[in-house]
């Protein structure tokens, strides 16, 4: 290969003095040297979403050969929002391990919260977006107090969230009251939310083209920043690499859509969110003050951090993306019961964070692995749905994959450790 293309893609301050790190420097031009570099990420530790995109390319492969209906439109639409209100408490955990804790009553919450949507609008009649946003800023309230008494008086997350997780499922039985369940009525602003679909075609195609222009902007955008810095930047060709990957997915699980009902709104508002955090946290300085504080806390505070603020409000975001998964179960169960927010809800929520990549130790992790750790257990549930399987088997497997994930994560941090990347 020709070094004319690799001396073009890299500025004269980046080739008169070689960065250190070698994820700094710029991949070669063309496909070999892109897998070189991917190459040297494997040897180094640094797997990425790689193990879990696996996993699912597996368990879809054997459950689609067990049963041809698991692969069917209807099933993976149905998958696409059933799969949302889980992933959306993902995301809020995701926030808390990116600190290195742990939030326990982010199942309790989400029942809670879906409580107070329904007593408000249904019982008491009180009008639907006003409910809406009340049971958003009980959710908010919850995780100020939790992160207060974690962040102020110095009660470990564990006990404060434990804590939490029996008081929050008392306060949401004491407000159902005696009857113990509200129907919603199905025409409420939440059932609409996730019962809505969008059949035009035009819709699931549009939202995939959306998707993969604001990507590929994003990426040329960061591409000439970090040329007009002199520092090491992504060629075209890799940008051109990843942009047809993204739109090969992204078109495909359009035409999937559209072979059954077509784009899920549920589904598009859980995008929104992906995105919008996703931006929170890598292009914003709270966002590197988050991964700053689960990287190192010493040294974010010796930075200027202010720890306790950082902290306060990673709980208050768990704690309201939990109201908002709570209102989505709520929505697709058509109702707020006693049950609500409980069985196996946290231990679902958790894994979706951690078998998506975050990490359980801090420091890595992003929202899309909400959506991939989601997609996961969705599908485990789903495929064993199908095969008439017991729940008892799926808690098996569920927690096998759940320990996969931990010790890949492990293992790696040990590889990037010996390669001096950790």
């Amino acid at each position: 290969m020709s070094t004319d293309g690799v001396n073009a893609a890299v500025p004269v301050a980046a080739q008169a003095t070689p960065a250190v790190d070698p994820r700094l420097i710029v991949r070669q031009e063309g496909v070999a040297g892109y897998f070189k570099e991917f190459r040297r990420r494997l040897g180094s530790g640094e797997l990425g979403s790689l193990p879990v995109v696996l996993a699912l390319i597996v368990i879809w492969a054997v459950f689609g050969s067990l049963n041809s209906s698991f692969l069917s439109a209807q099933n993976l639409s149905n998958l696409s929002q059933q799969i949302v209100g889980t992933g959306m408490i993902a995301i809020g955990v995701v926030f808390v391990l990116l600190l290195g804790e742990i939030d326990l009553s982010v199942g309790s919450v989400s029942g809670l919260c879906g409580a107070i949507y329904a007593v408000l609008e249904v019982t008491h009649g009180v009008n639907q977006w006003v409910a809406l946003l009340g049971a958003l800023a009980g959710g908010a309230v919850v995780g100020l107090i939790q992160g207060l008494f974690f962040a102020k008086v110095g009660v470990p997350a564990f006990v404060v969230t434990l804590a939490g997780n029996l008081a929050w499922n008392g306060l949401m039985l004491q407000i159902l009251g005696a009857n113990g369940t509200v129907n919603l009525s199905g025409h409420d602003i939440v059932s609409r939310l996730y019962s809505t679909i969008y059949g035009q075609t035009a819709a699931a195609y549009g939202l995939a083209l959306a998707c993969v222009l604001l990507f590929l902007a994003a990426a040329v955008q960061e591409a000439r920043r970090r040329q007009r810095a002199g520092v090491p930047y992504r060629p075209m060709s890799d940008i051109a690499m990843r942009t047809g990957v993204l739109a090969v997915i992204a078109f495909l699980t359009a035409y999937t859509l559209n072979q059954y009902k077509g784009l899920p709104l549920a589904l598009l508002i859980f995008l929104i969110f992906i995105v919008v955090l996703d931006f929170v946290l890598r292009r914003t300085s709270y966002g590197r003050q988050i991964f700053a504080l689960g990287g190192n806390i010493e040294g974010a505070r010796r930075a200027g951090i202010n720890i306790s603020w950082i902290r306060i409000s990673v709980f208050m975001i768990a704690s309201t993306m939990a109201a908002v998964g709570g209102l989505f179960l709520a929505a697709q169960i058509q109702s707020a019961s006693q049950t609500s927010g409980g069985g196996n809800l946290l231990m679902n929520c958790i894994a979706a964070a951690v078998i998506g990549g975050t990490s359980l130790f801090g420091g890595r992790g992003k929202t899309w692995s909400a959506l991939l750790g989601a997609l996961v257990i969705g599908s485990i549930q789903s495929g064993m749905n199908i095969e008439g399987l017991s729940n008892a088997i799926q808690f098996m497997v569920t927690g096998a994959v759940l320990l996969a994930a931990v010790v890949i994560d492990s293992l790696s941090r040990r590889t990037q450790k010996a390669a001096g990347r950790a």
